[in-house]
């Protein structure tokens, strides 16, 4: 290389590597014979346009040089290989010189590549100077040091292999569980970062998954709004429960309903105006003209017809008068005209109670008319007194009462007292209250009025009687034995008094007791048998009998026994 130009020919070819050169066409008679041209770059010429076969490709002597000279001057100007100042001349040849190495010539006939081992080995021909005056033509590309040719097929030596640089390390991948991702490969790298890998796509899994948690979502609060509003209402549709026949109201007529349905019709409450008060009691219908048995402290406060108003359990209401009433007995009996459809209650016999029978109380506790309650009889005979607020007797009646459990209440009082046949067997009229001193009627002044299921009812038996006397009569007449108690004797029996009322002898002369031969300071003890411990018990036992009725009294006399036997009279009672 002598002028910038890399020199191709410089280095002797292995034969091999000379067969791929062509060989320079020759004439036909082996003269004109010239060195070969430097090789151009590498470019893709025109294919040559076959010639006659047993021709010479080019002619042979000096015109065949010159045409070769032409020839490579235009290949250099075509390629740009020139110097830049026209066209190169060829390198001169001295005359009469043996050549360099002995050429190729191609002749007719002959094949255009000879075979390798045919080619002789071609000497580099010496490199001639340059003339001095030709500008100095400087290199397309920097000198190679492998001598590797910069276009086209490799020169006529095998060119050193690349250098080789290991790729760029590829980072660990972040999810150990995966496949490491795919890289872009760079084998001239110098090592720097990886490309970043691309983006992960979303999982379609993923986004089932989140559809799903959302439709789950939506489906549970709809459906607990659905879950709420059943509950709340009871349904989306209208409820129908079931229920049985309303025809199934068949009672046991001994039951409390049937006992209750059947009385219920012939119980009335009693509204009385006067003396500046008012009560509420209760009575019931004795007969078809309307008589109505009631108590007389439900009624005493009424002073005509006008303060007493009768209301049926149907609700018809109607005025009703004081027919007559009895003190002693506490009975009284109103009467209401121009009412149809009465039902009178039918009377059963209170003689032939037993202590545990069950009965029905009907009334209006507290104004609440037809109030049913029920329970048995505790005791017989029980003597109670009522009343008393005058203070001087004239008021106190003495009943030999039936004791029940029956609730009965203030409002109860005049009402009936049922057995399990809707008979009544006795008239409400006093209850025990918690704190009171004694029996007397609507709580006797207790404390605490009302209910502790200690009931007291007039016998049907005394109350039939008396209402008879009343209805037919207008008054009520009591059995009497003609003797004045100490109602201070504090000893067991009732004692006859050492002088009566107003300094009046204790006994009545000509009374039933004188007959029978009763003396003032004897005490009596028992009454047909049954035992008084006071003189109160002695006057309930005597009344509970009629006027004219025989009794046998059993008395204590100094000290001794005896047993006297007389007939009840009769005095008017009040």
């Amino acid at each position: 290389m002598n002028n910038g130009k890399p020199n191709w020919w410089s280095r002797p070819s292995s034969a091999p590597e000379a067969a791929r050169i062509p060989a320079p066409p020759s004439s036909g008679d082996g003269d004109g014979d010239f060195p070969l041209p430097a090789p151009h770059p590498p470019t893709t010429p025109p294919a040559p346009a076959p010639e006659p076969a047993g021709t010479d490709l080019r002619a042979a002597g000096p015109a065949g040089a010159e045409a070769r000279a032409a020839e490579a001057e235009a290949e250099a100007e075509t390629t740009g290989t020139g110097t830049g100042t026209g066209p190169q001349a060829p390198e001169p040849v001295a005359a009469g010189s043996p050549d360099p190495a002995p050429s190729v010539v191609l002749t007719k006939g002959e094949p255009r590549d000879p075979a390798p081992e045919e080619v002789p080995h071609v000497q580099d021909p010496a490199p001639t100077p340059a003339p001095q005056a030709q500008t100095q033509a400087q290199p397309l590309h920097a000198p190679d040091e492998y001598r590797t040719p910069p276009y086209g097929e490799p020169g006529p030596w095998a060119p050193a292999p690349p250098v080789q640089r290991p790729p760029a390390p590829v980072p660990p991948h972040p999810h150990p569980q995966g496949p490491a991702p795919w890289t872009q490969y760079d084998p001239w790298g110098v090592g720097g970062p990886a490309l970043p890998p691309p983006p992960a796509k979303k999982s379609r899994r993923g986004l089932a998954v989140a559809g799903a948690l959302v439709f789950a979502l939506i489906t549970g609060v709809i459906g607990g709004g659905i879950g709420a509003y059943v509950e709340r209402n009871g349904g989306l549709t209208t409820v129908e429960l079931p229920q049985s026949d309303a025809k199934d109201t068949g009672r046991a007529p001994e039951s409390v309903a049937g006992i209750a349905a059947s009385a219920l019709p012939g119980v009335v409450t009693l509204h009385v105006r006067g003396g500046g008060s008012s009560g509420t009691g209760t009575g019931f219908v004795l007969d078809t003209k309307g008589h109505i048995l009631t108590n007389n402290h439900v009624v005493d406060g009424a002073r005509s017809s006008a303060d007493i108003s009768v209301t049926f359990s149907s609700g018809e209401t109607a005025r009703a008068k004081l027919v007559g009433k009895d003190t002693g007995y506490d009975l009284a009996v109103v009467q209401v005209t121009g009412v149809s459809g009465l039902k009178p209650l039918p009377l059963g016999n209170s003689d032939g109670v037993r202590v545990g029978d069950p009965v029905v109380a009907i009334g209006a506790p507290f104004d609440l008319s037809n109030t049913v309650t029920s329970g048995i009889i505790s005791a017989k005979e029980r003597p109670i007194t009522a009343g008393g607020e005058k203070g001087d007797g004239s008021d106190v009646s003495y009943v030999d009462a039936l004791q029940t459990d029956a609730p009965i209440n203030p409002g109860n009082s005049g009402g009936p007292l049922l057995d399990s046949k809707a008979r009544v067997i006795g008239i409400n009229s006093a209850i025990r209250a918690a704190g009171g001193s004694g029996g007397d009627g609507e709580g006797g002044g207790a404390s605490q009025p009302g209910s502790i299921g200690l009931g007291f009812a007039i016998p049907i038996n005394q109350g039939k009687r008396v209402a008879e006397e009343l209805i037919n009569t207008g008054k009520a007449t009591h059995p009497v034995i003609g003797v004045s108690l100490d109602m201070q004797y504090s000893g067991d029996g009732a004692r006859v008094g050492q002088k009566g009322k107003d300094g009046t002898a204790s006994v009545t002369p000509g009374g039933p007791a004188a007959k029978a031969g009763l003396r003032p300071g004897d005490v009596i003890t028992k009454v047909d048998g049954q035992r008084v411990h006071n003189g109160e018990e002695l006057i309930v036992k005597i009344r509970a009998h009629r006027p004219g009725d025989r009794l046998e009294l059993t008395l204590e006399r100094d000290g001794k026994e005896l047993t006297k036997t007389l007939t009840l009279g009769s005095s008017q009672g009040t």
